[in-house]
């Protein structure tokens, strides 16, 4: 797969928040204080960087493609034409390998608790060798896994060898299961967020540590302010011994309520901030995913046309260089005929 393909969009944009405070002459704004949180990369631009993302698309493919196997072997009539001979026998295989392990578990299981049933009234010799056969039992499925494993490969190998059945197959993604698609969706996550960690810099990545401890540090500041004035608040109006005192007390409980809600407010708009940008990058991420799935299909499209085209001129080519070699073979034969005629005549 083309590396290229893997440059992608932002994982969103910073928003606008010049609506907070007055309005100002554009040339005098502030810089944007959550511009720290925006990488200013949009794509990958290192090698080592576009193979990490190659070889994690591979393994979210690949992921998609097992967790419908089960869907396969439980619709063989359905998919067989789909699929083919080849993989359909491999999926057969690896139902029935998967089936051994299964009943060699539930056997092992079943053994185990009879053993803890009976440990106590058995003899001694008995129980040691009852052991003995489960932990030989154990030691049979390794070998069993193992070769799980090696079917598991061999069906992939088929899958990617034929990438028309394995399109199809991958379109089946109502057949997933609710476990297999939570998984499928925590791979797609993570991708999106070590896309984000390979590029920012490793500037960026300090500079949005120290925006968070700050910003973390103005809300404990601001959490402490408040706390403080509910605590002079309280003892205020617990100590107060008169009514004059009383208006005093509301006045400065009217003043700490009008801070308060202004540091609310602020509180406020930077939580809407960051909800904000948190859709804005999700909603990027969808989109990066589309493109990048029409990437997939332009560039496997465009390696058949080359493929076709090709072999088109391969046997163009094999057909110019017969039909040359039998017009030369025509001429010789000509000449000599020319060549009888003229001894003829000359006898």
């Amino acid at each position: 797969m083309d590396l290229d393909i893997l440059a992608m969009a932002p994982l969103y944009q910073a928003p606008a928040i010049n609506r907070i405070g007055p309005k100002t002459d554009p040339s005098k704004r502030p810089a944007d204080p959550l511009k720290p949180l925006v990488p200013s990369r949009t794509k990958l631009t290192t090698i080592e960087a576009k193979r990490i993302m190659s070889i994690l698309d591979e393994a979210i493919y690949k992921v998609e493609l097992v967790t419908l196997l089960s869907y396969v072997a439980s619709n063989r009539e359905d998919v067989e034409g789909m699929l083919g001979e080849d993989i359909m026998r491999a999926v057969r295989e690896h139902e029935d390998l998967c089936q051994v392990l299964l009943e060699n578990i539930r056997c092992l299981k079943e053994k185990e608790r009879q053993l803890q049933e009976q440990e106590e009234a058995e003899e001694e010799g008995w129980l040691r060798d009852r052991l003995l056969s489960i932990e030989l039992q154990k030691s049979s499925l390794s070998p069993l896994t193992q070769q799980i494993k090696d079917s598991t490969k061999n069906v992939l190998r088929l899958l990617l060898s034929n990438p028309q059945a394995a399109r199809l197959l991958q379109m089946q993604t109502q057949s997933r299961s609710a476990e297999a698609q939570n998984f499928i969706d925590s791979l797609i996550e993570l991708r999106g967020f070590l896309f984000e960690k390979l590029v920012t810099s490793p500037m960026e990545a300090r500079d949005k540590a120290q925006f968070i401890q700050d910003i973390n540090r103005q809300n404990s500041n601001n959490q402490q302010i408040i706390d403080t004035l509910e605590n002079e608040l309280a003892e205020r109006m617990k100590n107060r011994n008169a009514e004059e005192e009383l208006e005093d007390l509301e006045a400065v409980h009217r003043e700490e309520k009008v801070a308060l809600e202004e540091l609310r407010q602020r509180h406020k708009v930077l939580v809407e901030e960051f909800v904000q940008i948190r859709e804005e990058r999700e909603i990027n991420s969808k989109k990066r995913m589309e493109a990048e799935q029409e990437m997939v299909h332009m560039v496997r499209a465009a390696t058949l046309i080359q493929a076709f085209w090709k072999g088109y001129l391969v046997r163009s080519l094999l057909r110019s260089k017969k039909k040359r070699g039998k017009g030369k073979a025509k001429g010789k034969e000509k000449g000599k005929q020319k060549g009888k005629e003229k001894g003829k005549g000359k006898k």
